[in-house]
């Protein structure tokens, strides 16, 4: 992945790291800077700034890009420029991160990982199914709109219809869909699109961060499941 624990600032730098990991209690913007460190630093991954959503006195959601029309209201990088690299240390991150305060945390696809997105209680047991299966896994996230993220091998989304074509559901109008290249999703704790916060139903480890699983390996029982979830 590219980098080493001292770049963080040796074991005192990890012990910080795990006590404000997404999914922590203290929520500021030193914590949000933490987390963009932990991701650039021990998991390798490049950490975007994001847009943010409210809601007004109206009960209307509005995004902090400012766009009087937005299409993707808290769900859509602020600046691409401005994106923190894998590897990047604590001072780094929170350099970058003091320019950006209260921006939501992005993980571009197409570079580490892409990722394979069916409904959540679909994902709730493909998990069961694939753990007792004793299949190789990857992070497996929860989006609040209800949706479940499994990370898996780059490229998976442009193989997607290929790889169901192969095993006989491209025909079987799954809800199931690829999020690849040129793409991003919100990684925990932040907020998407007013919804709320995304967070982890299998957290990334340094061992299944730096290979994440071929999507051919799972797929199989992702589609089954679905296929029976929408039975």
């Amino acid at each position: 992945m590219g980098f080493t624990i001292g770049a963080i600032g040796g074991l005192s730098g990890i012990r910080e790291l795990h006590q404000l990991r997404p999914g922590g209690r203290r929520r500021s913007r030193a914590s949000a800077a933490t987390a963009v460190a932990e991701y650039t630093g021990l998991w390798g991954w490049s950490v975007v700034p994001g847009a943010r959503a409210a809601r007004t006195a109206g009960g209307r959601t509005e995004c902090s890009c400012g766009a009087s029309v937005c299409p993707a209201p808290g769900a859509h990088p602020l600046d691409a420029s401005l994106e923190v690299p894998a590897g990047a240390t604590l001072d780094e991150a929170s350099g970058a991160w003091a320019q950006v305060p209260g921006a939501a945390l992005l993980l571009p696809t197409g570079r580490n990982f892409d990722v394979i997105e069916i409904a959540e209680s679909a994902g709730h047991r493909a998990l069961v199914r694939l753990e007792r299966m004793g299949l190789p896994l990857g992070p497996v996230a929860l989006a609040p709109h209800g949706r479940a993220w499994f990370f898996v091998a780059p490229g998976a989304a442009a193989e997607l219809p290929e790889l169901l074509y192969r095993m006989g559901w491209d025909d079987a109008g799954l809800d199931l869909r690829g999020v690849g290249e040129g793409e991003y999703v919100t990684a925990p704790p932040s907020d998407l699109g007013g919804h709320g916060p995304v967070r982890w139903l299998r957290p990334p480890t340094l061992e299944c961060t730096g290979s994440p699983p071929q999507a051919r390996l799972l797929l199989g029982t992702l589609a089954y499941v679905c296929h029976r979830s929408a039975a």
